[in-house]
């Protein structure tokens, strides 16, 4: 899995990421806005676009990000930020906050998000939010499924994509060339994220949800839901 994420640190900036994050982050500003904590902990923090918010509008508060991909901390620190490569269940200590951004819920199968789930509520503070957003079906089966061709200049990825309706999976697979010399070197690996309803999820934890807001990006289609669970 780290090998796959690692690959897609490389490309993310040819994705189109950059442009939807900016949107789906100003959900999690508001509602920092109106939390008083003292701590947050961002799983899957990728290369810390968020944690730079934090850090920057809340500097009293104690701030750190996890993620499994070496490529996407080593980005993060060079920020200046406190991030690790290691997974939230060997995490020490309580916080306030933990968030996880831009569908990192998505990529857990059942074992793995209720092993996750757990580790959350035990990362959490009482009374503490845990904040997160994942796909909808629509964005799954439509939004995301089909074929991307990106030319970066030194680099050229590809990328077909599907759903399966019948095991609830979407399948990502990446084919990326990086030029060394005069040649390119060509990178292949593959990510699966797993379709997940509210309902299913909640069923997965003790922690309430506490808010449930849509959101639609591209167009009217829901694509997203914005949720905040409380231990």
């Amino acid at each position: 899995m780290s090998n796959a994420l690692d690959l897609y640190a490389k490309v993310e900036d040819l994705l189109g990421v950059q442009e939807v994050t900016p949107i789906l982050n100003e959900y999690y500003y508001e509602t920092l806005d109106d939390l008083e904590f003292n701590s947050l902990l961002d799983v899957g923090c990728g290369s810390g676009g968020f944690l730079e918010h934090v850090v920057k509008n809340y500097p009293k508060v104690e701030v750190m990000g996890v993620d499994l991909s070496p490529i996407m901390v080593e980005m993060t620190q060079k920020k200046g930020l406190n991030a690790k490569c290691i997974d939230l269940c060997k995490v020490e200590g309580k916080f306030d906050v933990v968030t996880a951004i831009f569908d990192m819920v998505n990529y857990l199968d059942k074992k793995m998000l209720k092993r996750f789930l757990r580790c959350v509520e035990e990362h959490l503070e009482e009374g503490g939010k845990f904040i997160f957003d994942i796909n909808t079906l629509y964005a799954f089966k439509v939004v995301a499924a089909g074929s991307y061709i990106k030319d970066g200049g030194d680099r050229f990825v590809t990328i077909d994509s599907d759903y399966m309706e019948e095991e609830g999976t979407y399948y990502m697979d990446f084919t990326l060339f990086e030029k060394q010399g005069e040649c390119f070197v060509k990178s292949q690996d593959s990510i699966t994220q797993y379709f997940y309803t509210v309902n299913e999820i909640q069923k997965l934890t003790k922690m309430k949800l506490v808010s449930k807001k849509p959101i639609a990006i591209y167009g009217d289609e829901v694509e997203k839901f914005y949720l905040v669970f409380k231990k």
